[in-house]
């Protein structure tokens, strides 16, 4: 028997993790399946046939989209010529919201069945994107278990299938010794109170948030001798940025290291933390946190009239309460933030209780995300001949 082609885009690393798993919880399923598409080297190890490189899908910042639309118009054309030949059972854009909108939206006319894989950030702004999705899509796959319901009334099937982090990160990946072994691998003293300072990942992010981090790291070293801090560098810009940065503060004791960001919050007792998935990583390793965020002042109030939800912070959203400080924008001063987080760590060891509703959430999070993708895509390759084709 011929096997099933499923046919699928990752159009950046994350994409590609999540592609990867999903390729290989399709296999245990169903053995031989034939995959096509686009995808990075997690894909390309699962057995992933190529359409096109994934690097001719990146795009960065607001001009480079526009300077590469014609070739990224091309590859949209190609592609959408190729999946027609191929015919897949199915087609999953994994996450790259507006290029694979885009395909699915035109492969689903084509009578291809499409799955999204990650919603938009729908739930805190722009929601007329919601009857975009539905049209490009039949079913979406779901990070948080408060998505579905936005999607309720129409045609799309939205199904929470839980969040690959938190089946990642094990419950226990927090604890003392898990600290320990990361605080060895950062040379980072055992007993010493160690904070981790997370400004961003993109330079433009830590521009605007490593000087305000820096400064409360000084506030907080001032006033409590013997504290260390952790910075990771995810591209070398960050760490020249910061090597300049600690030019001017000889005696603020931090080290930064190459790589992301889950050793410095496994390392740390608390941290500083640029609002975005790192909370949500700081969550699922039970650290107190305060969360933060700046922009430009016009770009801010643009951004603050389009948002939905009353929180930034994902473990705020995903509680629907208050459980991490958010200090934004104006209150985000380097005393202010220096404070609430000296309040939080103190908080977290007098109060056994405080970090329970992080395991709780986790425990909400942690469904095996790859598995519960691969049963929802697996709909479409049961019976595919009987299946009426899309309209």
């Amino acid at each position: 028997m011929k096997p099933a082609t499923i046919g699928i885009l990752a159009g950046e690393a994350s994409g590609d993790n999540l592609g990867r798993g999903l390729m290989a919880a399709l296999k245990a399923r169903h053995g031989d399946v034939r995959f096509v598409g686009v995808g990075g080297p997690g894909m390309a190890a699962e057995g992933l046939e190529s359409l096109a490189g994934m690097d001719e899908l990146a795009v960065n910042g607001f001009v480079d989209p526009i300077r590469r639309l014609p070739a990224l118009l091309r590859l949209l054309r190609h592609l959408i010529r190729r999946f027609d030949a191929e015919q897949p059972a199915v087609f999953v854009g994994v996450d790259f919201n507006v290029f694979n909108l885009l395909l699915e939206r035109r492969l689903k006319r084509r009578g291809i069945p499409t799955v999204h894989y990650v919603s938009p950030s729908v739930y805190a702004w722009r929601r007329g994107r919601i009857r975009r999705i539905a049209r490009a899509a039949d079913m979406l796959l779901t990070l948080y278990p408060f998505e579905p319901e936005l999607y309720r009334g129409t045609p799309v099937r939205a199904v929470y299938v839980g969040h690959p982090l938190a089946d990642a990160i094990a419950p226990d990946d927090g604890g003392a010794a898990g600290r320990l072994a990361a605080r060895q691998r950062l040379a980072l003293p055992a007993e010493a109170t160690v904070i981790a300072l997370l400004p961003g990942s993109r330079m433009s992010e830590v521009r605007l948030m490593g000087p305000v981090f820096l400064d409360a790291a000084e506030r907080i070293a001032a006033e409590r001798p013997g504290c260390r801090f952790v910075v990771p560098c995810v591209r070398p810009a960050i760490d020249g940025w910061l090597r300049a940065a600690l030019a001017a503060r000889p005696a603020l004791p931090l080290t930064t290291y190459q790589g992301d960001a889950r050793e410095a919050l496994t390392a740390c007792d608390a941290a500083l933390v640029k609002s975005g998935t790192s909370t949500l990583e700081a969550m699922l390793l039970r650290r107190p946190m305060v969360v933060s965020y700046r922009l430009g002042a016009l770009t801010y109030r643009l951004v603050r009239g389009l948002l939905r939800t009353p929180h930034v912070a994902l473990p705020n959203i995903l509680a629907g309460r208050r459980l991490v400080p958010e200090l934004l924008q104006d209150e985000a001063t380097p005393a202010a933030l220096a404070t609430t987080l000296l309040a939080e760590l103190d908080k977290s060891r007098s109060d056994p209780e405080y970090l329970q509703a992080f395991a709780r959430l986790h425990g909400l999070l942690r469904r095996d995300a790859d598995a519960g993708a691969a049963d929802a895509v697996s709909t479409f390759l049961v019976n595919q001949e009987d299946t009426p084709p899309s309209s």
